[in-house]
C-alpha cells in the first residue's frame, strides 16, 4: 500500500486483494464483525451527532481514506463509480441491522453489553494506531461475541422491529455518511495525495475512536460532538501541503548527491565541475601522457579508456 501503512487495511489487503474488493471489505467490516450493531444497540447512533461520528469514524475513517488513495484503480470518474457500487451494498445492510436491533436487544442485558461495546471500539482504535499492539488484541468479532454471551438473557426474547423509525434513519444515515466520505476522497484524491499526511490522519482517527466509548458509557452526553471535534483537529494537523517537497529525489532537490554538484563528482556539462575534455588524455600505446609523465599501461587500463 503506497499511501499509508495502515495496519487494518494492510491485513485485509493480504486476505481479499486490492481495489474495489478491499474497499468493500473495509467499509462492510463494521457490519460483519458486529461493531455497527453494538453501536446501534447502545444508542450511539440515536442522534445526528452520533450518526456523523459513526459514519466518519466507523464506515469512513483512515482505513477508507488509505484504500481510496492508495489502492483504487482508474481515474476519478471510475473511482466514484466503484465507491457508489460499494455504497449499494453497505447502506442497505446497515438499514437492515438497524431495523432488527430491538430483537437482539430483547435478549441482552444492555448494562453488560455496553461495556463490551466500548471495549471493542478501544480495541479497534488500538489496532488502527499500531500494528504491533493489534497483534496482541482479540478481533472485534471475538469481543462482541463474548459480550453477547455474557449478557445473554434467553427468557426475555421478543421478536420486534424497531419501534422508532428515526433509529433506522440514523443507522442508514451513518452508512451513507461513510459512503459520502469515500466519495469525497475519490473526487479530491489528486489533491489529497499531495497535501494530506495519511499516517498522521490515521493516528488522529485512532484518538477520535478512543473518545467514542465515552459516549457509549454515558460519561459524556451523546449530543456533545467530542469525537467529531477530535477528528476535525486531526484533519487540520494532517494537512501537509509541503509533504511532496520533503520527498523529492536528490535530482529534484539539487543536493550534493546530484552529479556535478559540490562533492558529487565530475560532470559532462561545461561549467559543472571538471569536464571529460579537461582530463589528461593517454596518447601512446605504452601509457605515457603528452608531458612525458608515466601513464597507465595498456594492459592495466580500464576497458572504457
Amino acid at each position: 500500500m503506497s499511501a499509508s501503512r495502515h495496519p487494518i487495511a494492510l491485513r485485509l489487503e493480504r486476505q481479499v486483494g486490492e481495489g474495489t474488493r478491499l474497499l468493500a471489505t473495509v467499509m462492510a467490516l463494521p457490519l460483519l464483525d458486529g461493531i455497527f450493531a453494538a453501536l446501534v444497540l447502545t444508542g450511539a447512533v440515536s442522534t445526528v451527532t452520533g450518526m456523523l461520528e459513526v459514519g466518519l469514524l466507523i464506515f469512513g475513517g483512515s482505513a477508507t481514506l488509505a484504500v481510496v488513495l492508495a489502492e483504487m484503480e482508474g481515474g476519478r470518474a471510475d473511482q466514484v463509480k466503484r465507491v457508489l457500487l460499494v455504497g449499494l451494498l453497505v447502506v442497505p445492510l446497515a438499514a437492515l441491522q438497524a431495523a432488527v436491533a430491538p430483537t437482539v436487544e430483547s435478549v441482552l442485558a444492555m448494562g453488560i453489553f455496553e461495556r463490551f461495546a466500548a471495549l471493542v471500539i478501544v480495541a479497534v482504535a488500538a489496532k488502527t494506531a499500531s500494528a504491533s499492539i493489534g497483534e496482541y488484541l482479540p478481533s472485534p468479532g471475538v469481543i462482541i461475541g463474548l459480550g453477547m454471551v455474557g449478557s445473554f438473557r434467553p427468557g426475555a426474547f421478543e421478536f420486534a422491529l424497531v419501534s422508532e423509525p428515526m433509529s433506522v434513519a440514523y443507522g442508514t444515515g451513518a452508512a451513507a455518511v461513510g459512503v459520502a466520505f469515500a466519495l469525497a476522497v475519490a473526487v479530491f484524491a489528486p489533491w489529497l495525495r499531495g497535501n494530506v499526511d495519511v499516517d498522521r490522519f490515521r493516528f488522529g482517527s485512532a484518538v477520535a475512536l478512543g473518545v467514542l466509548p465515552l459516549t457509549i458509557l454515558g460519561l459524556i452526553p451523546s449530543e456533545a460532538p467530542l469525537a467529531l471535534a477530535v477528528l476535525g483537529i486531526t484533519a487540520l494537523l494532517a494537512f501537509d501541503p509541503d509533504g511532496l517537497d520533503e520527498e523529492r529525489t536528490p535530482l529534484e532537490s539539487g543536493d550534493e548527491s546530484r552529479p556535478g554538484a559540490a562533492g558529487g563528482g565530475a560532470s559532462t556539462d561545461a561549467g559543472d565541475g571538471v569536464s571529460l575534455e579537461d582530463a589528461d588524455p593517454i596518447v601512446d600505446g605504452v601509457g605515457r601522457t603528452e608531458d612525458g609523465a608515466p601513464g597507465v599501461p595498456d594492459g592495466d587500463r580500464a576497458p572504457w579508456l
